[in-house]
């Protein structure tokens, strides 16, 4: 291994490291916790090697959104693959979706909520975006019915997933009728 391949992979590992910590300290005492100072600390880097991989909170936040949207569309697709009917696939993909959500509720916000800086719906949009919305339309594209567009079905229904799971974050729904509300979403929405 060359000298340039082992700073490249030493820099990456670092990039890594940098990601995963914003994550974990998000996860544990939300965004407002993640600093570069704070960072740093817990990395045992200083805040400059920081900055040499990120300007600023805002990038960090798009790398764990962009992270966070790849591991939603793999658990999305995992999901649905599973099952053998629309209805089934459908019904997996809501329950994958909010579970996601709710067990990783700071990741959640990096990919939705906050801005880190990436683009949605444009032509400039980041590929792990991009397969997330994929991941929905693989499962939903076929329920959409006559005459919808799967996308705009897509986006209905991805709207409507994502208004339950801030409304339940929020504590704005009452937790006993989380699996009725999925159950509804699909019966209504979904052409089965």
């Amino acid at each position: 291994m060359s000298v340039q391949e082992r700073k490249e992979r030493e820099r990456a590992e670092r990039e890594r490291l940098i990601v995963a910590t914003a994550r974990e300290l998000a996860e544990q005492q939300g965004w407002d916790a993640v600093t570069t100072r704070r960072l740093a600390e817990r990395i045992e880097y200083s805040q400059p090697v920081l900055y040499s991989h990120f300007r600023g909170k805002r990038e960090i936040i798009g790398a764990v959104a962009l992270e966070g949207a790849a591991e939603l569309a793999a658990s999305l697709r995992a999901a649905t693959g599973a099952a053998q009917d629309p209805r089934g696939r459908v019904t997996a993909l809501a329950r994958a979706y909010l579970a996601f959500a709710a067990r990783n509720p700071a990741v959640y916000d990096a990919i939705f909520q906050l801005d880190g800086g990436l683009a949605f719906a444009q032509e400039d949009t980041p590929a792990p975006l991009q397969d997330g919305f994929a991941a929905l339309l693989e499962a939903l594209g076929e329920v959409a019915g006559d005459g919808v567009h799967p996308a705009l079905f897509t986006e209905v229904f991805w709207a409507s997933l994502h208004g339950l799971a801030t409304l339940a974050r929020a504590g704005r729904l009452p937790p006993g009728d989380a699996e009725s509300r999925t159950e509804l979403l699909v019966d209504r929405l979904a052409v089965l």
